[in-house]
């Protein structure tokens, strides 16, 4: 294997495995923290606004928002599994055409993302059921932010170059300076300019503008294999297939994912329609419980990408014996992950309700009753949340992007429309609906694990056939 040299390139395929999956992981989880941070501090400061609906307006396009553009972010995985295969396999020509394979491509998707956002935005917010008294406060804030889609998406492929080669750190540098610019902005838009879901949509979008721009310089400073070098941009064809292969599958998955909550999110809107129509009680109350507990979802998430970039370099080097290893301690460190996590969150659970709910409002313990109700029953299971990320992170590092995909849509979406038309449907109340998370994240995990065994065992031939 050809030595992989370079500042910040490092291979993961040696030293120990549980405290090497915790330095690799903990940097990506501290990112995705902030950016729920700075998300979150959206909903907080538009709700200092004034505007009453601002906060249940931005949760309202919360899934559609991840339907359009997360659909096209999650081809980004291609990326990082192809670099991080070509960097364990010690192939450098192969990383080099997959980096300037990869941005390209991001560029593209941003683009097809603003495209079919703009155009789709509003109908789709209708087709939900979004309150009228809302509905032009939620497509004000998707329209602004659908327009940055292209630096998203250019800001998520660059990090994922980065954390295909073992450097999870610089991320993680770019979006705490990016995030908090972000903060800095919504403030300003907000209190000096008097504006309000528009002002932190306008935030958002030049905050992924820093992000892209620093990664992507950031990039071409580097002297190692994964140098950007704009002379070299081309989408190569078997790199470009190689990303798509692992890619599609991937935005499948988050779109399945992203739909299978819009139609959570119809139902909240029918339950709040028919419970609290003038007051908004529910959605408003949704909104607050799925910002704070999106915090624990992305900590998840961290292992997720993780599992990718680990899973993808030692499947790249066909290192089986270290590789069945590394399977079982990311299953271990991500329960130990959200046992931590969750526990705090939830015991913090009044004084965060309180940031998004005001004393003042005259609904306020409603609201904040809702929001409860929502985070006991996420909280409590985003256990299961983080196994099946990690079984799908496992798949798609070892090029079975397409095999976890199939069985996410079966056990996750297909299954949540089942529980939807059938158990929620005979008795339509907000526990009986959030009980389709943990019940559809269970038979995932479940789902994954067989073709997990398969895979290794396959690996176990293919490396005794050719010591043999």
């Amino acid at each position: 294997m050809a030595a992989i040299t370079g500042k910040n390139q490092q291979t993961l395929l040696h030293g120990p495995i549980f405290t090497g999956i915790l330095r690799f992981a903990l940097p990506i989880m501290l990112t995705m923290l902030l950016q729920a941070l700075y998300q979150a501090a959206d909903m907080i400061v538009v709700g200092w606004s004034g505007e009453s609906n601002a906060v249940g307006a931005i949760g309202a396009c919360g899934a559609m928002l991840n339907l359009l553009v997360n659909v096209f972010v999650g081809v980004s995985a291609g990326a990082n599994v192809v670099v991080a295969q070509s960097i364990g396999a010690g192939d450098r020509d192969a990383t080099e055409r997959a980096v300037h394979t990869a941005i390209p491509v991001g560029v593209i998707l941003g683009f097809a993302a603003l495209v079919v956002g703009e155009l789709a935005c509003r109908p789709v917010l209708a087709w939900l059921g979004t309150n009228e008294n809302v509905i032009g406060l939620s497509a004000t804030y998707a329209a602004i932010y659908i327009a940055g889609a292209p630096v998203m998406c250019l800001t998520n492929y660059a990090a994922a170059i980065y954390r295909a080669k073992g450097d999870s750190k610089t991320p993680l540098r770019v979006l705490a300076i990016s995030g908090l610019c972000n903060v800095v902005l919504n403030f300003f838009f907000v209190m000096a300019f008097g504006m309000n879901v528009d002002g932190v949509a306008l935030a958002t979008v030049l905050s992924n503008v820093i992000s892209a721009v620093w990664l992507t310089v950031g990039l071409m400073r580097e002297d190692g294999w994964c140098r950007l070098m704009p002379r070299k941009l081309h989408i190569y064809k078997d790199e470009f297939v190689r990303i798509m292969k692992i890619g599609i599958p991937s935005g499948i998955e988050s779109a399945r994912y992203a739909l299978s909550n819009m139609l959570i999110q119809s139902s909240i809107w029918g339950l709040n329609n028919s419970l609290t129509p003038v007051n908004n009680a529910i959605q408003n109350g949704n909104a607050a419980g799925q910002s704070i507990d999106h915090f624990s979802s992305v900590v998840m998430n961290s292992f997720y990408q993780a599992s990718v970039t680990y899973v993808g370099q030692h499947y790249g080097a066909k290192n089986y014996e270290r590789l069945k290893r590394v399977n079982r301690m990311l299953y271990v460190v991500t329960l130990l992950a959200w046992v931590c996590f969750s526990s705090v969150v939830l015991l913090l659970r009044h004084p965060l309700i309180s940031l998004y709910v005001h004393g003042a409002d005259e609904n306020a313990l409603e609201i904040a009753k809702y929001a409860e109700i929502r985070m006991f029953w996420l909280l409590g299971a985003h256990g299961l949340l983080g196994m099946m990320n990690v079984g799908s992170g496992i798949l798609r590092g070892m090029g079975r992007s397409s095999t976890a995909t199939a069985i996410s849509l079966i056990g996750s979406a297909g299954m949540r429309v089942v529980w939807l038309s059938t158990a929620f449907a005979a008795n339509p109340n907000l526990n009986m609906l959030y009980a389709v998370y943990p019940v559809t994240w269970i038979i995932t995990v479940l789902g994954y694990l067989p073709f997990i065994w398969y895979a290794m065992n396959k690996l176990k031939k293919e490396v005794r056939g050719q010591i043999a």
